[in-house]
């Protein structure tokens, strides 16, 4: 990932994983998820500043921290619209296929339903493609849908069709919540998967 600088920090009492991203040639940084411990996120922002911040889904796990970051660094602030209204500051609409930039380096918006009505994903096309998925896609299975069953049907069908039909079992998938990895160790299991219902 020569064009991007990935660093990571789980913070919170659900273990959250917030991603900052770093252009590598601009400096420019964006944050995904201001999930909680907003000192410790101020710590891995450093003196770089910070252009962005995109919450991935209004679960409030995922955005505990964004007032106090949004306010210290006057960051832009990203979601989609369907999950904006549960966050605590107001937000810029972004929806599927839109492209996000960090400094040089294009991410593109894929909107999963499912675990919410307007969660997203974040796609950085490099060798290898890396993915920042949220709550809908970790190592094991999809994300939470609490028994619905038309939500587990949608967003099962939304990560097959818009994340592993396209992309190739190299990719990173990094979550927010645990360990990443890579499309080629899950995709195996997407008929288990799609059969346990969950």
């Amino acid at each position: 990932m020569a064009a991007l600088r990935v660093r990571s920090r789980s913070v919170g009492p659900a273990d959250n994983i917030a991603y900052l991203l770093t252009c590598e040639s601009t400096g420019e940084q964006l944050l995904i998820d201001a999930a909680d411990e907003p000192t410790r996120l101020f710590d891995l922002v450093g003196d770089g500043g910070l252009a962005t911040i995109v919450t991935t889904h209004r679960h409030a796990d995922h955005w505990r921290a964004l007032a106090a970051l949004a306010t210290r660094t006057g960051a832009r602030l990203l979601a989609h619209p369907l999950d904006a209204a549960a966050l605590p500051v107001p937000t810029d609409s972004v929806h599927d296929g839109d492209v996000i930039t960090v400094g040089a380096v294009d991410l593109e918006v894929i909107h999963l339903v499912g675990h919410t009505p307007g969660s997203i994903a974040l796609l950085y096309r490099g060798d290898p493609p890396q993915i920042f998925t949220g709550d809908s896609l970790f190592p094991g299975g999809v994300g939470n849908t609490w028994g619905d069953s038309a939500a587990f049907a949608t967003l099962i069908d939304d990560v097959t069709t818009k994340i592993f039909d396209r992309l190739p079992d190299e990719t990173v998938v990094w979550p927010g919540h645990g360990k990443p990895t890579t499309l080629g160790a899950e995709r195996s299991s997407l008929p288990e998967w799609r059969a346990r219902g969950w």
